[in-house]
């Protein structure tokens, strides 16, 4: 069983590429936390944010993921006492105010208020659920200092970040046994206390990601994270991230954008099982697991199979109106709604089965693909740069024209990443603005933000800082997971 390391050499943690700048990072939040409380931390917690590398809008529908975790975290220097239960917290960021936070007993642990936007309610949810687990009567205070450079509302995953190092610094600082799965599974369900349904992604490349590794995270039968190590290439490469800038608000796109994509692919996995003789499946996963039962074939030629199936089953290639589609999986519409589409409402014209469901099987194909190239890559490494960015690329075209979670932005500026040399240049999120992702050669990435933020930044977004210009578009290797720093 793995638990979380507690090292004392911050290259355990970190890249050559990054270690100055992170020594220097962590002298200052020691300093600052003995300015601030009068004493030194005990210990330092660490989770990083991620990138979700390929992989878009499968989760649901069953299939794994490929993120990693990035360089860019959140720290929690910890003092512990037995003086009382209190905990005392501060941000090296003056814009997220310190709090003074009261243990209330076993029974409640602590009040988290989610319709208030309180930075300090991201400690309180991984407080909360430790607490909850562990069955503690009387934890020690705490006093604490923050520093996160995960840009905030980017979809790097800051809050899964904020909410796993909280966690683990509880769990530290009060000396629980745990594992990284129950750490995992405790922050997916006690990030949900701030009102986001968290599917396990974020927290895993958080918890469990590895430096140089990227992770294949699979939720069915049970959620799994495999460290997959990126391969030698020639020339080495980088990732870089690069915002949008672009807002999507969810509560307004939703029945439009991913509430609806969610229907579209559940009624799509009835829609197939009906077609195919199964018993009623609502994820494309089920689907295929159930037809292939019997059968030892490979993953990959299974999602070939589904692909073709698929062509056959929707034989209505542009799309189904909302009677159409209730009489294509055999109940009452009136039904159907309130089974589907009452919890989330959808606003559309047309449910477009067909092209939800190649999407789907196509770019849980990339996945293997893009995982079978890391494990077994061409004997030649400069081919390896090629195949990843062909999937990648691959992936964006499906998200943008099958998926349609794309956006003139995220078009615009991964046709300039490619014309200014990237491999491949796809969004990573759930899209409709939000960040991309693109592989780099790591001798060229210099010069290659330099030309995203003349051609994509200075134009769209001409008052920019060179703070925010830092935080849009950034340069980033496979990280490591959580860990305790105690070398101080």
């Amino acid at each position: 069983m793995a638990y979380i390391p507690t090292v004392e050499s911050l290259d355990k943690i970190y890249d050559s590429s990054v270690l100055a700048f992170q020594g220097v990072r962590y002298n200052s939040l020691i300093e600052q936390f003995q300015t601030i409380y009068g004493f030194k931390p005990d210990f330092i917690a660490r989770s990083p944010g991620r990138v979700n590398l390929i992989g878009e809008h499968i989760d649901y529908a069953g299939f794994g993921v490929f993120p990693m975790a990035i360089d860019r975290d959140v720290l929690m220097a910890v003092k512990m006492t037995d003086d009382d239960t209190n905990i005392r917290i501060a941000n090296v960021n003056p814009k997220y105010p310190a709090r003074e936070l009261d243990y209330e007993g076993p029974s409640t642990i602590i009040t988290i208020d989610s319709t208030e936007l309180e930075w300090s309610n991201y400690f309180k949810c991984g407080y909360k659920g430790m607490l909850e687990h562990a069955s503690f009567d009387k934890p020690k205070g705490m006093y604490i200092l923050t520093d996160g450079n995960v840009p905030a509302g980017s979809g790097l995953s800051s809050s899964a970040a904020f909410v796993c190092c909280s966690a683990l610094a509880v769990i530290t600082g009060n000396q629980f046994k745990m594992s990284k799965n129950e750490l995992v599974s405790i922050a997916m369900v006690a990030e949900r206390n701030v009102g986001v349904n968290s599917g396990g992604m974020d927290q895993s490349a958080s918890v469990f990601s590895e430096k140089g590794f990227a992770l294949n995270v699979e939720f069915v039968p049970e959620l799994k994270a495999t460290p997959v190590p990126l391969p030698e290439t020639h020339p080495k490469v980088a990732f870089v991230i690069a915002n949008t800038l672009v807002v999507a608000d969810k509560h307004v796109t939703a029945p439009r954008n991913y509430n609806l994509r969610v229907v579209e692919t559940k009624i799509g996995a009835v829609t197939l099982s009906k077609y195919l003789g199964l018993p009623q499946k609502d994820t494309y996963k089920d689907v295929m697991d159930a037809y292939f039962a019997a059968k030892d074939i490979p993953p990959s030629e299974q999602m070939d199979e589904m692909l073709q199936l698929v062509e056959k089953a929707f034989t209505n290639k542009e799309g189904y109106t909302r009677a159409e589609m209730a009489e294509l999986i055999g109940m009452d519409e009136d039904a159907m709604v309130k089974e589907y589409m009452t919890r989330f409402p959808v606003q559309t014209d047309l449910f477009r089965l067909y092209q939800r469901a190649v999407h789907v099987y196509g770019e849980a194909k990339r996945v293997i693909d893009f995982r079978g190239v890391c494990e077994n890559p061409p004997s030649d490494a400069s081919d390896v740069p090629k195949h990843l960015g062909d999937l990648m690329n691959e992936s964006q075209e499906s998200c943008a024209k099958l998926f349609n979670c794309s956006c003139p932005e995220i078009d615009e500026i991964s046709k300039i990443a490619r014309e200014a040399g990237a491999y491949g240049a796809r969004l990573t999120g759930a899209g409709w603005g939000g960040c991309t992702v693109f592989l780099v050669a790591e001798d060229n990435v210099d010069s290659f933000i330099k030309e995203v933020k003349e051609k994509y930044y200075r134009k769209r977004f001409p008052d920019l800082s060179e703070a925010q210009l830092a935080d849009a578009i950034l340069a980033t290797k496979p990280g490591s997971g959580s860990a305790v720093f105690k070398g101080f």
